[in-house]
């Protein structure tokens, strides 16, 4: 299934066309949104990186609008199969834009754009610097390198808040279980935040991808 999966780099939104080394920050949409949904946050992010906003490689059922990275609906509706396939397919997107920076990545996903940014890190783990995954989860389920990202534990900030009745519990108190066993990880819980990010959540994001900026070392 995975090797189906293509991300069309046509349909990328770059911050910058003159991208040079800088760090690279990659903006994973959630479902039914497009490369365009998370673009709004470019001001709102440090100085100094180049962000790209990809769009998921599949089309939700009509009429639903925009883009998905896997099914959420039926009874296979959430796959960890197809949230791995779909991090796949992104993980082909990246050695083809950036194979060469493999130290100065960061990912942010939304909802869908979450999952899939944990499991990217997940089979790849020593290729990220730092994951931002606001309103969204970890995928259940065993991975390969899952015990080498113990012994990483890389730096992960998870954003959600107490009124998003969108992703369900189950996979949130997994989230809440996995997450500090397998990453340095940081975040907070938002008072009164639905299924969306505020300008709140957005100031710690700020803070927290800093932080990885002033980690990067200099060439």
């Amino acid at each position: 299934m995975s090797e189906n999966l293509t991300i069309d780099d046509a349909a990328t939104r770059w911050s910058s066309a003159d991208r040079g080394r800088m760090p690279l920050l990659v903006l994973l949409h959630g479902y039914g949104a497009d490369e365009h949904d998370l673009f709004g946050l470019v001001p709102y992010l440090p100085a100094g990186i180049a962000v790209a906003s990809v769009a998921a490689p599949l089309a939700p059922p009509w009429p639903m609008p925009g883009r998905s990275w896997y099914p959420i609906e039926g009874l296979d509706g959430r796959s960890p199969d197809a949230v791995t396939a779909a991090a796949d397919a992104f993980l082909r997107w990246l050695d083809a834009v950036a194979g060469d920076a493999p130290s100065s990545v960061a990912l942010l996903g939304f909802s869908q754009g979450a999952a899939v940014a944990l499991q990217a890190l997940r089979l790849e783990p020593e290729r990220f610097g730092a994951i931002v995954a606001l309103s969204g989860y970890a995928s259940p389920g065993d991975l390969p390198r899952d015990e080498e990202l113990r012994e990483l534990r890389p730096a992960v900030f998870w954003g959600r808040g107490t009124n998003d009745d969108v992703i369900p519990p189950a996979l949130i108190d997994h989230t809440a279980q996995w997450l500090p066993d397998h990453s340095e990880l940081s975040g907070r819980v938002y008072t009164g935040l639905t299924h969306s990010i505020s300008e709140e959540e957005l100031a710690d994001v700020r803070l927290f991808l800093t932080k990885w900026l002033d980690g990067i070392e200099t060439p």
